[in-house]
C-alpha cells in the first residue's frame, strides 16, 4: 500500500506542475492552489489514506508527502511571481505617457483686487508708523454707536440703515443690541479701553449698511480707520498723514483739499477730496467737472470720545480718519461700478492676476 500511495504522490505533483506551468491567469492559478493544496484537495485525499498505514510505513509516506508539497507550492509560487509581472508590464503599455507630447497650462491665480488694495494701503501706513489692529464684526450698540458719541437719535441707528441681529441680549445690558458693525471706528474704541496712550494704529475690516445697492453702494464694503493718540497732536499732523498716504499711494502728483465736515465723533471734521485721478484734476465725468474726488472723512478726537473710553481729554488729544477700500481702489484703477468687486467676472478679476 505504501508503494502505491508514494506512486500516487509522485503522479500528482507532476500533474500539479504541468498544470501550474500551463496557467496564463491568476484566477486559473488560484483554483489550482485550491485543487491540489486546499483542505479538500488532491493532496489532502491523498494522505487521507495514511491512517491505513503502519507505524513504520507513516513517516516514511509523511516525507514524501511534504516533499511534494513543497514542490507545488515553489511552482506555485514562480508562476504567481511571472504572471503579476506579465500583468505589470502590460498595466505599463497600456497607461504609458509621451513625455513628448506639450503639457496642460495651468491657470495662474491672483489676489482679489480688493486684497491687493488693502495690502498696499497697510504696508503705506505700517511705513508711517502705524500699528494694525482688529475687531469683531459683530458688535454691540455701545462700541458702534454710543462710544462714539452717536446719539440715540442719530439716524445712522435706524433700522434703514443698520442690521440688527436677533440674539441673546449683551453680557453687559448698556451695551444694547448686536449689530453687524457699520464702520471700523469701534475698533478705536474697544482699543483705548485696553491700552493708554500714545498710540497709533489702523483698524481694516468688513462693513456692513443697510443700503439700496447701487454703481456706487453696496451692502458689504471694507474701511480702514486710523487713530493717533497722543499729548498735543494736532491737525497739521492729520493732515501730513493723509499727504503721506496719497502720495504713497496715487503718485506725488496728487493734491489733498480738506472741507469742513460733520462726523459725531471728530471736531473740527473735515471732508478730504484729492485731485481726480482719471482727469489729474481737469475736469470730468467722474469728478463731475470739478476735479477733486472725496476719499475719506477725517477730523480731531471729539472729546466725549475720550471721555467715554476713560481718557482725560484735557490730557491728550488725536486725530482719526476713515476711507473706503473699494472706493479708493475705483479711483486708482478707474472703476466706475462697486459691483464688479462682488460679481466674480472673470473677465474683470483677471485684469488684476
Amino acid at each position: 500500500m505504501l508503494t502505491t500511495l508514494v506512486t500516487c504522490l509522485s503522479e500528482l505533483q507532476d500533474a500539479a506542475c504541468a498544470a501550474i506551468a500551463a496557467a496564463t491567469a491568476l484566477k486559473e492559478l488560484e483554483a489550482l492552489d485550491a485543487q491540489y493544496l486546499g483542505r479538500k484537495g488532491a493532496l489532502a485525499q491523498c494522505m487521507g489514506a495514511m491512517k491505513g498505514l503502519s507505524a513504520a510505513d507513516k513517516p516514511a509516506l509523511g516525507k514524501v508527502a511534504n516533499d511534494a508539497k513543497a514542490v507545488v507550492t515553489a511552482a506555485l509560487e514562480t508562476r504567481r511571481a511571472t504572471l503579476l509581472d506579465a500583468a505589470d508590464a502590460q498595466s505599463l503599455a497600456q497607461d504609458a505617457l509621451d513625455v513628448t507630447l506639450p503639457g496642460r497650462a495651468r491657470v495662474q491665480g491672483g489676489a482679489h483686487p480688493l486684497a491687493q488694495t488693502l495690502r498696499e494701503m497697510l504696508d503705506i501706513f505700517q511705513r508711517l508708523g502705524f500699528a494694525i489692529e482688529e475687531g469683531p464684526e459683530i458688535e454691540d450698540e455701545w462700541h458702534n454707536f454710543d462710544a462714539l458719541n452717536i446719539p440715540a437719535s442719530h439716524p445712522a441707528r435706524d433700522v434703514q440703515d443698520t442690521f440688527f441681529i436677533n440674539a441673546a441680549p449683551a453680557a453687559d445690558p448698556r451695551a444694547g443690541r448686536f449689530i453687524l458693525r457699520t464702520h471700523t471706528s469701534p475698533v478705536q474704541a474697544r482699543v483705548m479701553q485696553q491700552t493708554t496712550p500714545p498710540l497709533r494704529f489702523v483698524a481694516p475690516g468688513r462693513v456692513y449698511r443697510n443700503e439700496r445697492i447701487d454703481a456706487s453702494h453696496y451692502t458689504i464694503f471694507h474701511q480702514v480707520e486710523g487713530l493717533y493718540v497722543d499729548r498735543a497732536v494736532s491737525f497739521a499732523q492729520l493732515k501730513g498723514t493723509l499727504l503721506d498716504f496719497a502720495h504713497a499711494y496715487y503718485g506725488p502728483q496728487v493734491k489733498l483739499r480738506f472741507r469742513p465736515g460733520y462726523f459725531p465723533f471728530t471736531e473740527p471734521s473735515a471732508e478730504v477730496d484729492i485731485t481726480c485721478s482719471v482727469c489729474s484734476g481737469r475736469g470730468c465725468s467722474v469728478c463731475k467737472q470739478t476735479g477733486w474726488v472725496e476719499i475719506l472723512g477725517a477730523g480731531m478726537v471729539h472729546p466725549n470720545v475720550f471721555r467715554a473710553v476713560g481718557y482725560d481729554p484735557d490730557a491728550v488729544t488725536g486725530f482719526a480718519f476713515g476711507m473706503g477700500v473699494e472706493r479708493i481702489a475705483m479711483l486708482k484703477y478707474g472703476i466706475d461700478d462697486i459691483r464688479l468687486f462682488y460679481e466674480n467676472d472673470l473677465r474683470f478679476l483677471t485684469q488684476f492676476a
